[in-house]
């Protein structure tokens, strides 16, 4: 009985522990949900789980060189958590006047007393989430916040909360901007709107992250679940240099002229890689600006360019030989109920075949065209066809321009429909279409598409490299690529274009004079033109092909050789002398008024040092011990001055190049906008005077 009393007491203790416990269990049940259960609600509710999308950065778009055409650049707005957990009553008390002071020389805007007390305003209200200005500041201002008082505590301790934000600098202002193109500023909107930044907006805008932030008492934790996938650079074609002299010189044109808009396009003859694209439209007397890609975009009339075409095509059809000879008459000559004249008042009489192409007599290309093929038109528009004129060229930027050619048969196909296409009426092409097809005569009729990009690139590795693409291999037989080749030369040499020979090197191109039709009002609502000159040189071993397009010249001057002809010509005479004669360049390019020594833009010592001894120019005054300099060129030699940059004062910029001058502005802390391109010719703040940080100032190239 002894060991059965005392299992029971055994078992009896057991059951007054485990009732003991389930007391207690009960009881603290009891407390969490009446007692503390309003109290322990509003903890959780004060914890907050945020989703949020970690934005990947854009990629750059470079230069062929590898300069930022266009650059994704960080600016930061400051807030402040006043009620961090970490932010103890004894630091903020005792380090809040000395924020506030810095604060204001930082932003300059209001008193330290105006910042202490609204902060000290935001920490009695309870708010986590207080912004201190609500300017954007950069980077390196971004730093310097940092070391402020509080601040340096970090964001636990000292309440410090940055929020980045991203915006798209072009760092040589318009240089090629509508090729470029741009992105929406709303980042809801998301990618590119325009230009390479639309056609490439998969590989430059990256994949985002995504994270979470949980808010609990005192502080916020990040959890980063997916990382984001920076967005890859391209590397364009532009060469920077050459598209800097191609845009100066289509402005100046244009200016002198008072045109409504111009183009100029630089191709490389057998990759199709454009160099340098220009597209400038009137803004308001004597102002241009890229506003609209009319290279890629614009399909207008391409008169007299267009005649190449139809000699092409009697060429390869055989219905003509070069020493054929046409009567053009007295430059009048009646097609139905319309009469086509000639530019030459009185006309040209006979002309060889030769001879018309290079004088561009419209009623000389007109007979050849009309009398060979009135009675199968078809013949001749399959012809055009079949060198791939009618088709777009299928370039990676969006917007392309669609050629408009009529077709025998069609209702818009009228009985002078043939005479007037054959000089260049009547049909449609953009520039990039028209110096495409001159291209692929350069290239002994091997027609590339027009290339943009020549690389994608992730974080310096090449990861796709594009090659040329040849749309056409053969647009016409050899030996109608020699005779008009022949023929494109003599323009230049015999012909309209004679103003532009050189005798340093040859030219082949084709003027164009078109008169532009207003819609239905079509060539009666005022006189207006388009001046053009297309093609290539050096013209015995093709390089470059150049177009140059002016529109609407408003100063009496409005023929193909002297409005676009002189354009190309500046610009062949610059890339020829930097490309194929070194030895001209001190000698003829870009000379100072005051010496025979090149020109140049003043910059970093190490980068005009290196420059300047590779090319073998004698310097003065190497020994200068400043980061920058600037240059004067003198007869036998350049003079190095020191160009001192002083802390606190407006730096002087003139003279420099477009990322010399944002470096050193930047750095000094102002926010920079640029007009133009070439170097700095003024800059909007007087060089020595004092300013506020991030206070804008406006440089203006030339």
């Amino acid at each position: 009985m002894d060991k059965k009393k005392h299992i029971i007491v055994r078992f009896g203790l057991l059951y007054i522990v485990l009732f003991v416990i389930a007391v207690m269990v009960i009881t603290n049940i009891f407390k969490l949900q009446v007692v503390k259960g309003a109290e322990l609600r509003k903890q959780i509710e004060k914890q907050k789980t945020i989703r949020k999308t970690i934005p990947a950065n854009r990629g750059n778009i470079l230069a062929s060189d590898g300069r930022d055409l266009a650059c994704s650049v960080p600016s930061y707005r400051i807030f402040m958590d006043p009620n961090s957990a970490g932010l103890t009553t004894e630091i903020f008390n005792k380090n809040i006047k000395a924020l506030a002071r810095e604060l204001s020389r930082f932003y300059g805007d209001k008193s330290a007393y105006s910042y202490e007390k609204a902060i000290r305003n935001a920490r009695a209200r309870g708010k986590r989430y207080f912004m201190i200005n609500g300017r954007k500041i950069s980077y390196t201002q971004l730093q310097k916040v940092k070391t402020f008082p509080i601040f340096k505590l970090g964001k636990n301790k000292g309440g410090f909360i940055e929020v980045q934000y991203d915006s798209r600098e072009k760092p040589f202002g318009l240089l090629a901007s509508r090729t470029i193109g741009s992105i929406y500023s709303d980042k809801s909107m998301m990618g590119g709107i325009a230009g390479l930044e639309k056609a490439y907006d998969n590989e430059l805008k990256g994949i985002d992250g995504t994270g979470t932030i949980t808010k609990i008492p005192g502080r916020w934790i990040v959890r980063e679940e997916m990382p984001a996938i920076d967005g890859k650079d391209i590397i364009t074609t532009i060469n920077i240099e050459l598209q800097d002299m191609t845009e100066n010189a289509l402005l100046r044109q244009l200016k002198k002229q008072d045109a409504r808009y111009g183009v100029a396009i630089l191709m490389e003859v057998q990759t199709g890689e454009i160099k340098a694209i220009a597209n400038l439209m009137r803004a308001a007397p004597g102002v241009y600006t890229e506003s609209y890609n009319y290279a890629i975009g614009d399909a207008t009339e391409p008169g007299s360019t267009f005649k190449l075409a139809s000699m092409i095509a009697a060429l390869e059809d055989g219905v003509v030989t070069l020493n054929d000879t046409i009567d053009t008459g007295k430059g009048r000559f009646r097609y139905y109920d319309r009469i086509m004249t000639d530019s030459h008042h009185g006309g040209f009489g006979k002309l060889t075949v030769r001879e018309v192409f290079e004088k561009s007599s419209n009623i000389g290309v007109s007979k050849i065209i009309y009398f060979n093929y009135k009675d199968d038109p078809k013949k001749y528009v399959d012809r055009i066809f079949s060198m791939g004129l009618n088709e777009p060229l299928g370039i990676d930027i969006p917007g392309e321009g669609k050629p408009v050619f009529k077709y025998p048969g069609s209702k818009y196909w009228w009985g002078t429909t043939l005479p007037w296409m054959s000089i260049g009426y009547e049909e449609q092409m953009t520039p990039l279409q028209i110096l495409a097809f001159y291209n692929a005569i350069a290239n002994n009729g091997v027609k590339v598409k027009p290339m943009f990009v020549k690389k994608i690139v992730d974080h310096g590795e090449v990861v796709k490299t594009f090659k040329p693409v040849v749309l056409n291999p053969s647009i016409c037989s050899k030996s109608t690529i020699e005779k008009v080749h022949e023929l494109l030369k003599g323009v230049v040499d015999h012909g309209t274009a004679r103003n532009i020979r050189d005798s340093r090197y040859k030219i082949a191109g084709k003027t164009g004079t078109a008169q532009i039709a207003h819609g239905a009002d079509g060539y009666h609502k005022g006189v207006e033109y388009q001046a053009t000159f297309v093609g290539y040189f050096p013209a015995d071993e093709p390089v470059y092909s150049c177009i140059v397009v002016v529109n609407s010249p408003s100063k009496g001057i409005y023929y193909g050789n002297l409005v676009a002809g002189t354009v190309f010509k500046e610009i062949s005479d610059r890339v020829y002398a930097k490309s194929f004669d070194k030895q001209e360049i001190a000698s003829k390019i870009e000379k100072e008024v005051s010496g025979s020594m090149p020109y140049s833009k003043g910059g970093k010592k190490e980068e005009l040092l290196t420059v300047f001894d590779d090319i073998r120019i004698n310097l003065k005054n190497t020994d200068i011990d400043t980061e920058w300099l600037s240059t004067k060129a003198r007869e036998y030699d350049i003079m190095l001055r020191p160009k001192l940059i002083p802390d606190g004062l407006v730096p002087d910029v003139k003279g420099m190049g477009a990322k010399d001058a944002i470096c050193v502005l930047e750095n000094a802390g102002l926010k920079v906008s640029i007009r133009g391109a070439g170097r700095v010719r003024s800059q909007s703040l007087t060089p020595g005077g004092r300013f506020r940080k991030g206070q804008r100032i406006i440089i203006t190239m030339g």
